[in-house]
């Protein structure tokens, strides 16, 4: 059997030697949340502080504090153009400003835009070690980052141990990279955090609805991970998501979910990132039962729908009386972005016995702030839009606007509000004439 020691040895390098492949001008996609390389970003930085590298285009989506430290940092914004397609807490305030652009996008087109609209010069992330048949695995981060590492110029890896090893299609063999740097530090961790009541109170309400044999896909935060937590008593449940989440592994380690129902990839927990906890990358790492595909296949509305009872839960910030629901833009400036929201919210209720849902909060600021709104502030963004929106979910209830008239709608959705926004809204829906 051939051994591919020999050329693994030949690639490796520092990162300072690997970076000079990145030239004045390049685009530069870097891995995504937890496959951000911090060794090659950094030596990227120290290039760029030192003067002799400039005018780089750098993409990304999920930032996190090492790309805000090091490639994003402010004081080189003279020196980097940064592109967000999707913004987080690390550049938030710098999209705000304008020293990032934010790229409006449907995360499953991401890859074709990399495909056939982009001229991509260099691709750096983190992959799993090497096996001996010569292949990494893109590990946490699959999405658009496996597209990009074969539709650049140059593919710039970093080894790290503790890059889970992850099945589907995830491998990258070491004839396609150009160069190798080691580093061995841990992944960056985002446990999903304590769950206020409410989150709960919103679980319980969407598992009621939810069948036996239902594929799930759940987004970030805390209500989803509520989700799964109240799907503890259910029966053969598969997976087919965006973002693998951290109840997710109980919901697999219980038996709740085995995947024998799922009309696609049956008996595979399917994925295209995460983000989480070292427990979440060692139970994916080598499971033969976790598969990882790249975005334009787990988030493709086509995609989605061949999964029978597909179930998908995801959040909004708020939801005016029409049913628009806006998940991306707060107080002037763009928060986050739509990634799969809506992807799923159309591949879910495509689904043969599908569902969608949209949770939010009934209120934020100690009660001080309606989450429904009459209508979205001029410049907010619609994420959903009210044709596409399903079922609508707080604390206070669950309703389901298919098939309903504007009053229906507007209704339903003041139901969902908190009590004492309730009359406001009333008269506001009067004022609007759709009472």
């Amino acid at each position: 059997m051939k051994s591919y020691d020999s050329l693994y040895r030949k690639k490796l390098t520092t990162p300072a030697r690997a970076v000079k492949q990145i030239r004045n001008g390049d685009t530069v996609i870097h891995g995504m949340a937890a496959a951000e390389p911090p060794a090659l970003l950094g030596a990227m930085a120290d290039r760029l502080r030192a003067g002799n590298l400039k005018g780089i285009k750098i993409y990304s989506l999920f930032a996190t504090p090492c790309v805000a430290k090091t490639v994003l940092a402010p004081d080189l914004a003279d020196c980097v153009e940064a592109y967000a397609w999707f913004v987080s807490a690390a550049n938030r305030n710098m999209v705000k400003v304008g020293l990032d652009y934010f790229v409006p996008n449907y995360f499953h087109q991401i890859p074709k835009i990399c495909r056939e609209y982009m001229n991509i010069d260099c691709t750096v992330t983190t992959v799993s070690p090497m096996d001996k048949f010569g292949y990494f695995s893109f590990g946490t981060a699959n999405d658009f980052t496996s597209t990009a590492a074969r539709h650049c110029r140059r593919l710039l890896v970093e080894v790290n141990r503790h890059m889970p090893r992850v099945f589907g299609e995830s491998l990258l063999h070491v004839s396609e990279v150009d160069a190798i740097v080691e580093n061995h530090v841990p992944l960056l961790e985002i446990p999903p955090g304590e769950a206020p009541p409410e989150a709960d109170m919103i679980g319980r309400l969407i598992a009621a609805l939810v069948p036996d044999g239902a594929t799930i896909q759940l987004g970030i935060g805390a209500i989803p991970n509520a989700v799964a937590h109240c799907l503890a008593g259910h029966k053969d449940l598969g997976i087919h998501t965006e973002l693998f989440v951290p109840g997710m592994v109980d919901l697999i380690e219980s038996g709740v979910v085995t995947g024998r129902k799922k009309t696609l990839h049956p008996m595979k927990h399917v994925f295209t990132f995460t983000i989480a906890t070292r427990e979440v990358y060692e139970f994916i790492n080598d499971n033969p039962s976790i598969e990882t595909y790249p975005v334009s296949h787990t988030n493709d509305p086509a995609v989605i729908a061949q999964n029978e009872n597909m179930i998908s839960v995801n959040s909004v910030l708020e939801v005016d009386l029409l049913g628009q629901a806006n998940a991306e833009y707060l107080e002037g400036a763009q928060y986050s972005g739509t990634g799969g929201q809506l992807d799923y919210v159309r591949g879910a209720f495509n689904s043969k016995g599908g569902k969608s849902f949209l949770t939010f909060y009934s209120s934020a600021k100690h009660q001080t702030v309606s989450r429904v709104v009459p209508r979205l502030k001029s410049g907010a963004v619609v994420t959903t839009p009210r044709m596409d929106v399903h079922y609508l979910v707080t604390e206070h209830g669950l309703v389901n606007l298919k098939g309903k008239s504007t009053k229906e709608r507007a209704l339903d959705i003041i139901s969902l509000a908190h009590p004492k926004f309730r009359d406001d809204l009333l008269k506001e829906a009067e004022d609007m004439y759709l009472l």
